[in-house]
């Protein structure tokens, strides 16, 4: 995937959930079917100098939605898309720069796509692993439905 189509969506999302730009949301790596994303501690810090579960949350949730948005669009696709549900497992304290990467296998976004495209609306399952080990794993169930040109 290009960096063209990396800054694209990253521009988009901070233009759409401003909240973004205060976590310091930065796409790093985007594939058609993975996002890796970072933001640094510093804006994202709690009491304790560690990240804030909020912030990891958020972060962990802009991921998901983020690849689900790529997947749309390299679909030639109109959807809008949302958090239909989703929950994290905090395991451990974040002390640097966060890390959030969501991979979806080829077959559930082939699957993803194919429902969409014939049925006008799709979900998908994505899961993000937050920091190191990891230090946190947000599942999130995404939906989307086609929207109408016109």
């Amino acid at each position: 995937m290009t960096d063209e189509a990396a800054t694209a969506l990253q521009e988009k999302i901070h233009r759409t959930i401003p909240l973004s730009r205060a976590l310091a949301y930065r796409i790093v790596e985007l594939g058609s079917n993975h996002i890796t994303v970072e933001a640094p501690l510093e804006p994202n810090v709690n009491i304790h100098g560690t990240g804030f579960a909020g912030s990891i949350y958020s972060l962990g949730m802009l991921s998901a939605w983020a690849l689900g948005s790529h997947i749309i669009d390299l679909a030639g696709q109109a959807a809008a898309l949302v958090v239909a549900e989703a929950s994290i497992r905090y395991r451990a304290p974040i002390r640097e720069t966060i890390r959030c990467r969501c991979v979806l296998d080829s077959n559930q976004t082939e699957g993803f796509v194919t429902q969409l495209s014939t049925k006008g609306k799709a979900r998908m399952d994505a899961r993000v692993e937050i920091g190191r080990e990891p230090a946190a794993v947000l599942q999130a169930s995404l939906y989307a439905s086609r929207t109408r040109s016109g």
